[in-house]
Protein backbone atom coordinates (compact mmCIF):
# COMPACT_ATOMS: atom_id res chain seq x y z
CA UNK A 1 0.00 0.00 0.00
CA UNK A 2 1.43 3.11 -0.88
CA UNK A 3 -0.11 6.27 1.21
CA UNK A 4 0.37 10.16 0.34
CA UNK A 5 0.06 12.40 3.24
CA UNK A 6 -1.82 16.32 2.99
CA UNK A 7 -0.21 17.66 5.88
CA UNK A 8 -3.01 19.88 7.02
CA UNK A 9 -6.68 20.10 7.07
CA UNK A 10 -7.54 23.51 6.72
CA UNK A 11 -9.11 25.21 3.93
CA UNK A 12 -6.20 24.78 1.83
CA UNK A 13 -6.15 21.40 2.62
CA UNK A 14 -9.65 20.40 1.47
CA UNK A 15 -9.13 22.14 -1.59
CA UNK A 16 -6.44 20.35 -2.18
CA UNK A 17 -7.12 16.87 -0.83
CA UNK A 18 -9.70 16.10 -4.06
CA UNK A 19 -7.20 17.41 -6.51
CA UNK A 20 -4.40 14.98 -4.84
CA UNK A 21 -6.75 11.73 -5.12
CA UNK A 22 -7.44 12.62 -8.39
CA UNK A 23 -3.65 12.72 -9.53
CA UNK A 24 -3.10 10.03 -7.05
CA UNK A 25 -5.83 7.34 -8.63
CA UNK A 26 -4.31 8.36 -12.09
CA UNK A 27 -0.88 7.42 -11.68
CA UNK A 28 -1.27 4.07 -9.25
CA UNK A 29 -3.82 2.33 -11.37
CA UNK A 30 -2.69 -1.19 -10.91
CA UNK A 31 -1.40 -0.14 -7.21
CA UNK A 32 -3.26 0.02 -3.74
CA UNK A 33 -3.10 3.47 -2.69
CA UNK A 34 -4.51 5.78 -0.41
CA UNK A 35 -4.45 9.37 0.53
CA UNK A 36 -5.15 11.17 4.09
CA UNK A 37 -4.62 13.78 5.70
CA UNK A 38 -2.09 14.54 8.75
CA UNK A 39 -2.22 17.02 11.27
CA UNK A 40 0.36 17.59 14.00
CA UNK A 41 -0.59 16.84 17.07
CA UNK A 42 -3.97 15.42 18.20
CA UNK A 43 -6.55 15.07 16.18
CA UNK A 44 -9.96 16.75 16.73
CA UNK A 45 -11.60 15.35 13.53
CA UNK A 46 -10.70 11.29 12.58
CA UNK A 47 -12.68 12.62 9.22
CA UNK A 48 -12.72 15.38 7.29
CA UNK A 49 -15.36 15.50 3.82
CA UNK A 50 -14.89 11.82 3.82
CA UNK A 51 -11.42 11.39 4.19
CA UNK A 52 -9.05 9.82 7.08
CA UNK A 53 -7.25 12.29 9.18
CA UNK A 54 -4.30 11.15 11.43
CA UNK A 55 -1.90 12.40 13.14
CA UNK A 56 2.26 12.99 12.35
CA UNK A 57 3.17 10.76 14.51
CA UNK A 58 0.80 8.07 13.35
CA UNK A 59 1.71 8.29 10.00
CA UNK A 60 5.45 8.22 10.59
CA UNK A 61 4.72 5.08 12.28
CA UNK A 62 2.86 3.01 9.80
CA UNK A 63 4.84 0.29 8.54
CA UNK A 64 3.62 0.71 5.08
CA UNK A 65 5.87 0.05 1.54
CA UNK A 66 5.86 3.73 0.33
CA UNK A 67 5.12 7.24 2.14
CA UNK A 68 4.66 10.18 0.69
CA UNK A 69 3.74 13.62 1.69
CA UNK A 70 3.04 17.27 0.40
CA UNK A 71 1.88 20.40 2.48
CA UNK A 72 -1.07 22.31 2.38
CA UNK A 73 -0.16 25.07 4.67
CA UNK A 74 0.38 28.78 3.66
CA UNK A 75 3.14 29.57 6.12
CA UNK A 76 6.32 28.87 4.18
CA UNK A 77 8.22 29.11 7.19
CA UNK A 78 5.99 26.41 8.99
CA UNK A 79 6.20 24.26 5.04
CA UNK A 80 9.74 24.31 5.44
CA UNK A 81 9.88 23.12 9.00
CA UNK A 82 8.11 20.29 8.16
CA UNK A 83 9.23 19.53 4.89
CA UNK A 84 12.37 19.24 7.10
CA UNK A 85 11.24 16.80 9.46
CA UNK A 86 9.54 14.56 6.97
CA UNK A 87 12.56 14.24 4.54
CA UNK A 88 14.84 13.24 7.30
CA UNK A 89 12.44 10.53 7.96
CA UNK A 90 13.14 9.40 4.90
CA UNK A 91 8.76 10.34 3.39
CA UNK A 92 9.24 11.24 -0.23
CA UNK A 93 7.81 14.71 -1.27
CA UNK A 94 5.52 14.24 -3.86
CA UNK A 95 4.17 17.31 -6.11
CA UNK A 96 0.49 18.00 -6.88
CA UNK A 97 -0.88 19.10 -9.91
CA UNK A 98 -4.21 19.79 -11.57
CA UNK A 99 -5.77 17.75 -14.44
CA UNK A 100 -6.52 21.35 -15.88
CA UNK A 101 -3.21 22.72 -14.94
CA UNK A 102 -1.14 23.35 -17.62
CA UNK A 103 3.00 23.24 -17.75
CA UNK A 104 4.44 24.28 -20.93
CA UNK A 105 8.26 23.08 -22.06
CA UNK A 106 11.41 23.67 -20.45
CA UNK A 107 10.79 24.25 -16.90
CA UNK A 108 12.64 22.81 -13.82
CA UNK A 109 10.27 22.54 -11.02
CA UNK A 110 11.05 21.20 -8.17
CA UNK A 111 9.41 18.72 -5.75
CA UNK A 112 6.78 19.29 -3.43
CA UNK A 113 5.08 21.93 -5.88
CA UNK A 114 1.49 22.23 -5.80
CA UNK A 115 -0.12 23.65 -8.93
CA UNK A 116 -4.02 24.40 -8.36
CA UNK A 117 -6.96 24.07 -11.16
CA UNK A 118 -6.29 26.46 -13.48
CA UNK A 119 -2.38 27.23 -13.03
CA UNK A 120 0.07 28.16 -15.81
CA UNK A 121 3.67 27.35 -16.05
CA UNK A 122 5.01 28.30 -19.86
CA UNK A 123 8.03 28.01 -20.24
CA UNK A 124 12.04 27.59 -19.18
CA UNK A 125 10.81 29.11 -15.92
CA UNK A 126 12.64 27.54 -12.59
CA UNK A 127 10.94 26.80 -9.89
CA UNK A 128 12.03 25.71 -5.66
CA UNK A 129 10.88 23.27 -3.56
CA UNK A 130 6.99 23.27 -2.16
CA UNK A 131 5.79 26.32 -4.30
CA UNK A 132 2.39 26.80 -3.70
CA UNK A 133 0.18 28.14 -6.66
CA UNK A 134 -3.15 28.48 -6.27
CA UNK A 135 -6.32 28.60 -8.69
CA UNK A 136 -5.79 30.45 -11.53
CA UNK A 137 -2.19 31.90 -10.73
CA UNK A 138 0.19 31.59 -13.83
CA UNK A 139 4.70 31.84 -14.13
CA UNK A 140 5.56 33.09 -17.52
CA UNK A 141 8.45 32.56 -19.28
CA UNK A 142 12.27 32.83 -18.08
CA UNK A 143 11.19 33.28 -14.57
CA UNK A 144 13.21 32.20 -11.46
CA UNK A 145 11.14 31.13 -8.04
CA UNK A 146 12.72 30.24 -4.97
CA UNK A 147 11.82 28.35 -2.48
CA UNK A 148 8.83 27.85 -0.70
CA UNK A 149 7.12 31.09 -2.30
CA UNK A 150 3.41 31.08 -2.48
CA UNK A 151 1.08 32.34 -5.10
CA UNK A 152 -2.26 33.40 -3.69
CA UNK A 153 -5.29 33.33 -6.61
CA UNK A 154 -4.98 34.78 -9.59
CA UNK A 155 -1.11 36.05 -9.03
CA UNK A 156 0.09 36.85 -12.31
CA UNK A 157 4.52 37.28 -12.64
CA UNK A 158 5.04 37.83 -15.93
CA UNK A 159 8.60 36.76 -17.76
CA UNK A 160 11.96 37.53 -16.53
CA UNK A 161 11.20 37.89 -13.12
CA UNK A 162 13.33 36.39 -9.81
CA UNK A 163 11.29 36.03 -6.84
CA UNK A 164 13.30 34.78 -3.89
CA UNK A 165 12.65 32.02 -0.97
CA UNK A 166 9.51 32.62 1.09
CA UNK A 167 8.28 35.81 -0.72
CA UNK A 168 4.41 36.02 -1.02
CA UNK A 169 2.39 36.97 -4.08
CA UNK A 170 -1.07 37.77 -3.11
CA UNK A 171 -4.57 37.56 -4.65
CA UNK A 172 -4.65 39.50 -8.31
CA UNK A 173 -1.15 40.51 -7.87
CA UNK A 174 0.71 41.52 -11.07
CA UNK A 175 4.64 41.07 -12.02
CA UNK A 176 5.52 43.54 -14.89
CA UNK A 177 7.78 41.98 -17.32
CA UNK A 178 11.66 42.26 -16.08
CA UNK A 179 14.63 42.12 -18.74
CA UNK A 180 16.55 39.47 -19.94
CA UNK A 181 19.71 39.54 -18.08
CA UNK A 182 18.28 41.88 -15.53
CA UNK A 183 14.99 40.48 -14.01
CA UNK A 184 12.64 42.08 -11.84
CA UNK A 185 13.40 41.16 -8.47
CA UNK A 186 10.93 40.12 -5.63
CA UNK A 187 13.33 39.88 -2.31
CA UNK A 188 13.62 37.05 0.45
CA UNK A 189 10.75 37.56 2.42
CA UNK A 190 8.79 39.55 0.45
CA UNK A 191 5.09 40.24 0.71
CA UNK A 192 3.07 41.52 -2.52
CA UNK A 193 -0.22 42.77 -1.20
CA UNK A 194 -3.42 41.75 -3.22
CA UNK A 195 -3.95 43.09 -6.33
CA UNK A 196 -0.61 44.82 -5.99
CA UNK A 197 1.14 45.91 -9.39
CA UNK A 198 4.52 45.84 -8.95
CA UNK A 199 6.98 47.45 -11.89
CA UNK A 200 10.17 47.93 -9.36
CA UNK A 201 12.03 45.60 -7.64
CA UNK A 202 11.10 44.74 -4.63
CA UNK A 203 13.81 44.35 -1.44
CA UNK A 204 13.54 41.62 0.64
CA UNK A 205 11.21 41.54 3.53
CA UNK A 206 8.99 44.63 2.14
CA UNK A 207 5.34 44.03 1.92
CA UNK A 208 4.33 46.43 -1.00
CA UNK A 209 0.84 47.32 -1.87
CA UNK A 210 -1.39 49.41 -4.75
CA UNK A 211 -1.05 49.97 -8.30
CA UNK A 212 2.20 51.02 -8.99
CA UNK A 213 2.86 48.90 -5.38
CA UNK A 214 4.74 51.06 -2.90
CA UNK A 215 6.02 50.12 0.24
CA UNK A 216 3.43 49.88 3.26
CA UNK A 217 4.43 52.27 5.47
CA UNK A 218 2.75 52.28 9.19
CA UNK A 219 0.88 55.47 10.30
CA UNK A 220 2.03 56.99 13.37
Amino acid sequence: MKIYAIVGAGGFGRELMPVATEMVSAINQNDKAKVVFVVEGAVEEKNINGYEVISDDDFFELNNEEKFFNIAIGNSEARERIAKKFIDLGITPFSIMSHNSLIMDNNDIDLGSVFCPFTTVTSNAKIGKFFQGNIYSYVAHDCVIGDYVTFAPGAKCNGNVFIDDHAYIGTGAIIKQGKSGAPLRIGKKAIVGMGAVVTKDVPDGITVIGNPAKPLTKKS
